[in-house]
């Protein structure tokens, strides 16, 4: 088991991948679907709660169902890469809602980043009007989705258990 993963029990797994999969079920049909009474059911949901194995609980909405038609990775390079310099990148980019997801990389770029906005546009806005004007970046790279071939939020659950 990794050093920093909780224990669970099958059923409690079994819990996470239903909820997962729909966060708006009731406790009622959450505990027949995986085999436990009601108030068990709620007590292993409310314990993953209070410990953080669940987070919270989103609508998943759909990004063309609002116009979003342009989803873009984009590879951003510093020319430094001391704690400084990564913190006032992170802190340049954490208020902008069309980045949706930011992660410090290994290899050629320093960070990548998934970005959907309504059309180009709005992308050449973000990358003239906040990616380079943050100090310290000297690449930026961007590679344009054509079309999403698997999106999914479920995370993986089965290394936590005998090989469900």
């Amino acid at each position: 088991m990794p050093r920093n993963a909780i224990q669970l029990d099958d059923a409690s797994l079994r819990i996470l991948d239903v909820l997962q999969k729909n966060a708006e079920i009731s406790n009622a049909e959450l505990a027949e679907t995986v085999n436990l009474s009601a108030s068990p059911c709620w007590r292993r949901v409310a314990e993953m709660r209070d410990k953080g194995v669940i987070r919270g609980s989103v609508a998943l909405v759909d990004p063309v169902q609002l116009g979003l038609l342009v989803n873009v990775f984009v590879h951003v390079t510093l020319s430094r890469q001391d704690k400084a310099s990564l913190k006032v990148f992170t802190d340049a980019i954490e208020g902008r809602p069309e980045i949706m997801e930011c992660y410090l990389m290994t290899g050629e770029a320093d960070y990548m980043l998934r970005v959907v906005v309504e059309d180009l546009l709005q992308y050449q806005e973000l990358v003239l009007d906040c990616l380079t004007q943050i100090p310290g970046v000297s690449n930026i790279r961007s590679s344009f989705a054509l079309d999403q071939v698997k999106y999914t939020t479920a995370l993986p659950t089965g290394h936590l258990s005998g090989g469900r």
